[in-house]
């Protein structure tokens, strides 16, 4: 990659970063990718999934369509960075790095357009909306985002690993994202006298409790999951047994069997738990997305691509998260690999702000590695040497 690569890739990076925009929002970003793309040849659909991208460029010879995706929406965060090229919108911030996933794959189009020769098959680049509310890669599959593509390939910057060092793995890599919502309801009262009444906040609590014991004891030791209620409210004032109370929550698992397995459960400690507390739940499990699982052939492909770019002492195989990513839509579809280029610090990576928190920054030397990585794929499965 050359200097002035990499210059017009942090070029990119810092305007992203300076001017963000929240999920299904990204006029401004999409429009500068359409335009740049317009300018190196490739043939550009914009409003795919709202504010989505589609760019292909065909190849000199006939053969498959592999793709590669970058989501490019903010989050909700005021920036506390200090960083000379800092948010300019009052509350929204790029704290999970979709302004470099973007800057990436915008010079690393640059590059395979000048390869377009070499292309055998169809090279497919999905700029995506709204990855953070989990709706962008449903939205640009149902505008056919995947129509003809034979696999497709997607990075994230991971802070907790020093930048110029990637990860890979196959299999589960992410967690699936469900959503608990729940309501208690009870009888409400007088806080001196609890015997009229039926305490949704005692039942609640109860619940809570409750739900740990899903993982803990009716789940495989071998089936990583968590349950996390994030939210509780119930009643207004001190001396008042409130008629209801509501929680909401996360579950996470990384099988499709821990995931079906897992609803039925928590709905039934739900159900029963409140029942033994006289009151009564309702509750509504609302599955977001599944588990981000590469496909083995793919992650291979994506391993060997990695190490010819980086060497083999900076390709790790990366450990999984139970956090979630609409990648993982895309690949119900369509075989594909997710994998992992650090954005830490050279010194003290695992001590490095994490994603979506206020003072998240990456190490600018992220870029160029993730512009490598992503043309060393494209080229590995399209120009094979």
């Amino acid at each position: 990659m050359s200097e002035q690569e990499r210059e017009t890739t942090v070029r990119f990076y810092r305007h992203l970063h300076r001017h963000p925009e929240l999920s299904f929002e990204e006029q401004r970003t999409s429009a500068l990718v359409a335009e740049e793309l317009r300018k190196l040849g490739y043939r550009v659909r914009e409003r795919a999934g709202k504010f989505g991208v589609i760019a292909d460029l065909e190849g000199a010879a006939d053969g498959p369509t592999v793709a590669l995706r970058a989501d490019m929406d903010a989050l909700p965060i005021e920036e506390e960075t200090g960083l000379p090229f800092a948010s300019t919108v009052p509350g929204v911030m790029h704290a999970c790095g979709h302004d470099a996933h973007t800057a990436m794959l915008l010079v690393a189009a640059r590059i395979l357009a000048s390869h377009r020769g070499e292309l055998r098959g169809r090279l497919r680049l999905l700029f995506q909306s709204a990855e953070e509310i989990n709706a962008g890669a449903k939205a640009m599959i149902g505008d056919g985002g995947l129509e003809g593509v034979a696999e497709i390939y997607g990075l994230h910057n991971w802070p907790a690993l020093p930048a110029g060092v990637a990860a890979v793995k196959e299999g589960a890599l992410m967690g699936a994202v469900d959503r608990l919502d729940i309501e208690v309801r009870g009888r409400g009262g007088h806080g001196a006298i609890p015997d009229l009444a039926a305490d949704p906040i005692v039942a609640s609590s109860a619940v809570v409790l409750a739900l740990q014991t899903a993982v803990s004891r009716e789940l495989s030791p071998f089936e990583p999951s968590v349950v996390t209620i994030g939210s509780f409210h119930g009643g207004h004032a001190n001396n008042v047994i409130p008629d209801r109370s509501l929680l909401t929550g996360t579950v996470r698992t990384l099988s499709p069997k821990a995931r079906a397995d897992i609803r039925g459960k928590l709905i039934r400690l739900i159900s029963k738990t409140a029942e033994a507390y006289n009151c009564s739940a309702e509750v509504e499990y609302t599955e977001q997305v599944p588990a981000v699982i590469n496909d083995s052939g793919c992650a291979v492909a994506v391993r060997e691509a990695l190490v010819r770019t980086f060497g083999t002492e900076r390709v790790r195989t990366a450990d999984p998260t139970m956090a979630g990513e609409d990648f993982a839509v895309y690949q119900e579809r369509v075989p594909g690999c997710f994998f992992w280029i650090g954005s830490g610090p050279k010194q003290g990576s695992e001590a490095a702000y994490g994603l979506h928190h206020p003072k998240f920054r990456i190490d600018e030397d992220c870029l160029p590695a993730g512009v490598a990585a992503l043309v060393s794929i494209a080229l590995a499965r399209l120009a094979p040497s």
